[in-house]
């Protein structure tokens, strides 16, 4: 039988949300989701974190956003802690969102 480590590890989970950004919001906007992302970093099984910004080609969205995750469990768990600090802060991401004029995509994502 093979030594195939991957199937003892449990299966990355990618969070990819897309937004269509007015020009006016986009470095404010820009600067929150690093804020977010920064946090996001330090917590249990956070993999990666990028902001993209668009540079050329087609497609209405113009700011990416990905995270990247060991599992689903430590999606769950970064869930708890997020909510908790976005209360303790009195920050409302989709009020955040809705108020920029912004317009998003989002969704978990696993590798095909």
């Amino acid at each position: 039988m093979p030594n195939d480590l991957t199937a003892l590890s449990p299966a990355p989970v990618f969070r990819i949300d897309k937004f269509v950004v007015p020009a006016e919001v986009r470095a404010t906007f820009i600067a929150q989701m690093h804020r977010i992302q920064a946090t996001l970093r330090t917590l249990p099984g956070c993999q990666r974190t990028l902001v993209l910004d668009h540079t050329g080609g087609t497609g209405e969205f113009n700011v990416l956003t990905l995270v990247e995750w060991a599992s689903e469990e430590a999606v769950a768990s970064a869930a708890v802690v997020v909510k908790k600090k976005f209360a303790d802060e009195g920050f409302d991401p989709v009020a955040f969102t809705r108020d920029a004029g912004v317009r998003s995509d989002q969704g978990f994502y696993a590798v095909a």
